[in-house]
């Protein structure tokens, strides 16, 4: 079973958008959008939820009401502000409170319980290119490296129930902890840039990851022509480091168009764009099968 990650250095640069066109074009693969802050590769394949789960990480006190006394030792000994007072009674605000339990150790009444958090939602679904699994945590809540994890098991799992023998990834932007949990086990990690100095830049630090985990990197750089001197150092980048340059794909309105429709740029009827897309994943098939 090969694994194909597709990330970029920043947020913006037409990674969901390639995914979905590599997710119509590849065959026997599960899809798995790894993005859980902000996913949006549901939004081009449009999922039929198959199955839903809650998903839980670390746990959050409550206060019982019935059980609490008012003495405030909870207020007193919280160090985070998240014990908030009205009128003698105290509740625990969940945005706030960091699960250290120290209110519930301290509580001479016994009165704050410790539940696990509800962080987000986790799916199992259909797409018109296969099947897909991605989720969403929450506002504000964090683990999403644990989050990413665990939808790499799952995709794994479900390939192998199914036979698939490719997963394909759209894994989050940066370097942050979705990211190195998105890179685990990968065969190729497809790190998709623009012709800007923080193109540049994030380029290098994401592909600098990926060296450290011993994974091979192919860059595709999207809207090449917007600045040709950018392009040139970033191919001079790739050469000097070993990484295979998968393709220069031009700016198209042809993508937004392809996204307003909720679909792949591959489906549409655009000779040039979509040619040079599908040039890309050969070249990113003969990379992954030479690993």
């Amino acid at each position: 079973m090969r694994e194909i990650v597709v990330i970029s250095g920043k947020g913006g640069t037409g990674k969901t958008s390639i995914t979905a066109a590599f997710a119509h074009l590849a065959e026997n693969k599960v899809i798995c959008d790894l993005d859980v802050d902000a996913p949006d590769l549901h939004l081009l394949l449009d999922p039929h939820v198959v199955r839903r789960e809650d998903f839980h990480s670390g746990h959050e006190a409550v206060i019982d009401p019935e059980r609490c006394i008012g003495c405030g030792t909870c207020q007193d000994m919280c160090r985070f502000g998240a014990v908030l007072e009205h009128d003698g009674r105290y509740r625990i605000d969940p945005l706030r409170c960091e699960g250290c339990k120290v209110c519930v150790a301290f509580c001479p009444e016994g009165a704050i319980d410790f539940p696990p958090r509800h962080c987000g939602t986790r799916y199992v679904s259909d797409t018109r290119f296969g099947p897909m699994v991605h989720a969403q945590l929450f506002p504000g809540q964090e683990n999403s490296g644990r989050l990413v994890s665990e939808l790499k098991k799952e995709a794994r799992k479900l390939a192998g129930e199914m036979g698939r023998d490719l997963i394909l990834c759209d894994g989050s932007p940066g370097i942050g902890c979705p990211v190195i949990s998105s890179l685990s086990q990968a065969n190729l990690a497809v790190v998709v840039t623009e012709p800007t100095p923080s193109g540049l830049h994030d380029l290098e630090r994401v592909a600098a990851l990926c060296e450290h985990f011993r994974i091979r990197v192919a860059v595709i750089v999207n809207k090449h022509d917007l600045n040709p001197d950018h392009t040139a150092a970033i191919e001079e980048l790739c050469r000097a480091r070993g990484y295979a340059l998968a393709a220069r794909l031009p700016h198209d309105t042809v993508v937004t168009g392809a996204m307003v429709a909720r679909k792949a740029v591959t489906e549409l009827e655009d000779e040039d764009f979509g040619r040079r897309v599908r040039d890309a994943w050969t070249v990113i098939q003969g990379l992954l099968n030479a690993n």
